[in-house]
């Protein structure tokens, strides 16, 4: 704390400038402290600013980023569960169409001809259910092949332990619950099966082979014929209920991946805002302290240059 000493008439120790000076070094610090406040936009522009909050928001940042990459990677797994319901969702479709194919062709009303086209029609629907199956892709992995199983980090725990949501859709999965026909009764078991038209248990169903489709001719009508036709309705029944199985499944981890979403949005938002408060600058403040501190350096300037005049005035008793 400056101490107002005129120091008598002693010419040596010019304490009134000395205090002047440093009145100027002071307000001087303090402008260019809140020149750089407002020209960074922070208040923390360095630890020695302000420890405490200094380590704080550096820790608010670090767990903000990890924040960040959670939530990309919760937008990865939304788009595998997205892409695999989608293709689910047309494989269906088919499904229903072929199945329509085949209750068209257990009227007794339509002869062979039209039964055998019937099943070259579906089989072509068949095939296009191959296509779907190839081309549903994502990050170089087949989804629908039964060899897809992906852990995605969607958040952290306090001690940084990561927080993961798995996607399987391999045939280990219990989740499904699926069943298939067998000798006209139908058994409950855990698998779900898309390998296209070369599966002989194709979506979970022991028997369903839907390359059978191209076997039906004139002279044998194969699953369109009379004894077949029922289990063959019925597989097919068995094979859409089991693949909307298993889009009910991914479509609970798409909720579950929508909602972890949201959290994340909403923590980075808070953090961001805790950053803020700790770290950033209030502007119209630094303004008025640098409006003070530029008023004091120029007091202190003209009260420098006065006190620098007062040996001056001893100088009077020499002559």
């Amino acid at each position: 704390m400056p101490v107002a000493i005129s120091g008598g008439s002693r010419i040596r120790t010019n304490t009134p400038a000395e205090n002047a000076y440093n009145s100027l070094m002071t307000s001087s610090n303090a402008i260019a402290k809140s020149q750089l406040n407002i020209s960074t936009g922070k208040r923390i522009n360095a630890a020695s600013d302000d420890v405490a909050g200094y380590i704080t928001a550096r820790s608010l940042q670090a767990r903000n980023g990890s924040l960040k990459s959670a939530l990309k990677s919760v937008g990865d797994a939304k788009n595998v569960t997205a892409i695999t319901q989608d293709a689910l969702d047309n494989i269906n479709n088919l499904l229903n169409d072929i199945n329509s194919s085949a209750a068209t062709a257990s009227s007794a009303a339509l002869g062979t001809d039209e039964k055998v086209t019937l099943a070259k029609s579906a089989y072509r629907l068949a095939q296009q259910i191959q296509t779907v199956v190839d081309s549903t892709v994502f990050g170089g992995k087949q989804l629908l092949d039964n060899s897809f199983s992906g852990e995605f980090s969607i958040g952290f725990k306090a001690d940084n332990t990561i927080l993961t949501i798995g996607i399987d859709l391999t045939t280990s999965n219990t989740d499904f619950n699926t069943s298939f026909v067998k000798d006209g009764t139908t058994t409950t078991t855990n698998t779900f099966d898309i390998k296209g038209t070369k599966a002989t248990d194709f979506a979970g169903v022991t028997g369903l082979n839907l390359s059978s489709l191209n076997d039906v001719s004139s002279t044998d009508l194969g699953i369109f014929s009379s004894e077949n036709i029922k289990a063959t309705l019925q597989s097919l029944t068995s094979a859409i209920n089991n693949i909307n199985k298993v889009a009910s499944y991914v479509g609970g981890i798409e909720n579950r991946l929508t909602s972890q979403e949201e959290l994340l949005k909403s923590q980075t938002t808070n953090y961001n805002a805790a950053i803020s408060r700790i770290e950033d600058a209030d502007m119209a403040s630094e303004q008025l302290s640098l409006v003070k501190n530029q008023f004091l350096q120029s007091t202190s300037i003209t009260s420098l240059a006065q006190a620098n005049q007062n040996p001056n005035t001893f100088m009077q008793l020499m002559r």
